[in-house]
């Protein structure tokens, strides 16, 4: 396993001449799409007149230094704003994996009016969006702040901006999706129904706590909060490396190394999450494995099966198999998976959604509708249509738009 954010700063190597992209030609819109997983850079100003009085002026900030980089200051810790978070932002090959600052980054991936506009050039509807890497894909950095108030504080000033801001500006255009407090379930649970009843319809959390320094998936410890989940409704979405760790074989595998396993992080999530018993004792729990891919679903399916030769299922799953309730509770995102579609019934085609995974790295930005056409070919529109939109729709309870 290696650090996510290490990772990257370790991957940018030297920094050249930077080229922002510019307007985009119009694609043909093929599909509607409602995107489960794309990514926002936080601005700069997330957090002011967001936290009580008393603690605003010890609240996460943006400071830059004498190099011009950009950095993020949590109580005595800084982080550099990454290039990694908005390199689509910039013309394939002139863009940069490491330290920047906000001038050198597209708006687009942190300004919502922007990333409003490219978001139409493409044919997305609507988006949900994780945050950045040096908050976490799963908002762990409020977890290591040493001050337990500040760090809630900050944390629900991050949920309010996301409400108010960046999901209230356009509404129905950004899925709002709060982020947990991870330093205690009780209270967490607390704040998914306050939220709940607030408009959020989604969570991220972190598909591996115990890589947090937090009680085990196999603990009942999170029970509180997978309650709350499920009696509100609140869809759990488990992005890939949300533990702050990826799957990498060796000290110095190459960047590639990363990109192709990240897949494989999905499929470990998916199989201790359903070992753990989390979706027997919870069976209305909505689970969405973000940016996890589905190539290595039919895989699972094959290895369970056969393993059934040998073990006795009924005593963890009664009627149930392991495969009934994978299908039933945990949901799947594709952008790269052209291999498997031909068997996306394996995966059930009502639980696979689409995603565009802007800013990153792995973005099909400004792409996505030839990819997906080229993905798609033989497979019946209306099982498209139940892929691209709603699919993502019914799950995370979004208004229809006309056509």
């Amino acid at each position: 396993m290696a650090d996510l954010l290490e990772k990257i700063l370790k991957y940018a190597g030297p920094k050249g001449t930077l080229v922002r992209r510019g307007e985009l030609s119009a694609p043909k819109l093929r599909y509607r799409i409602v995107s489960v997983d794309d990514h926002l850079v936080e601005p700069p100003d997330l957090f002011e007149k967001r936290l009580p009085a008393r603690l605003q002026s010890r609240a996460p900030r943006v400071e830059r230094d004498d190099l011009g980089i950009d950095y993020w200051i949590f109580e005595d810790e800084r982080v550099p704003l990454l290039g990694a978070d908005g390199i689509r932002g910039w013309e394939v090959g002139k863009g940069y994996l490491g330290p920047v600052n906000f001038d050198e980054l597209h708006p687009a991936v942190w300004n919502i009016h922007e990333r409003v506009r490219h978001m139409d050039a493409i044919g997305v509807e609507a988006s949900l969006c994780f945050p950045s890497a040096p908050f976490g894909f799963a908002g762990w950095r409020f977890l290591r702040m040493k001050d337990r108030e500040l760090g809630l504080a900050s944390l629900r000033a991050f949920n309010d901006w996301t409400l108010e801001v960046w999901a209230g500006t356009y509404p129905g255009r950004m899925i709002p999706c709060q982020l947990a407090w991870l330093a205690d379930p009780v209270l967490a649970a607390e704040e998914i129904r306050r939220n709940a009843a607030r408009g959020f319809t989604s969570v991220s959390f972190s598909e591996n706590p115990e890589k947090l320094g937090l009680p085990s998936l196999y603990s009942r410890d999170w029970d509180p909060f997978f309650r709350a989940c499920e009696e509100t409704g609140t869809v759990l979405n488990l992005h890939v490396g949300s533990s702050s760790e990826t799957i990498v074989p060796s000290r110095d595998s190459s960047p590639a190394v990363l990109g192709a396993l990240f897949p494989i992080n999905g499929m470990a999530t998916a199989t201790d999450w359903l070992f753990a018993g989390i979706p027997v004792r919870f069976p209305q729990l909505k689970i969405a494995m973000s940016e996890g891919g589905i190539g290595w679903v039919p895989i699972l399916v094959d290895r369970i099966e056969y393993m059934a030769r040998v073990l006795d299922y009924s005593k963890e799953f009664g009627p149930l198999s392991p495969i009934d309730v994978l299908r039933r509770n945990f949901w799947f995102t594709t952008f790269s998976d052209p291999s498997t579609l031909p068997l996306r019934g394996l995966v059930g085609v009502d639980h696979i959604m689409v995603e565009t995974d802007y800013p990153h790295t792995d973005s099909s930005f400004p792409e996505t509708q030839d990819l997906l056409a080229s993905h798609f070919q033989g497979i019946p529109r209306a099982e498209i249509e139940q892929m691209t939109h709603e699919n993502a729709r019914r799950l995370y309870r979004l208004e229809p738009r006309a056509a």
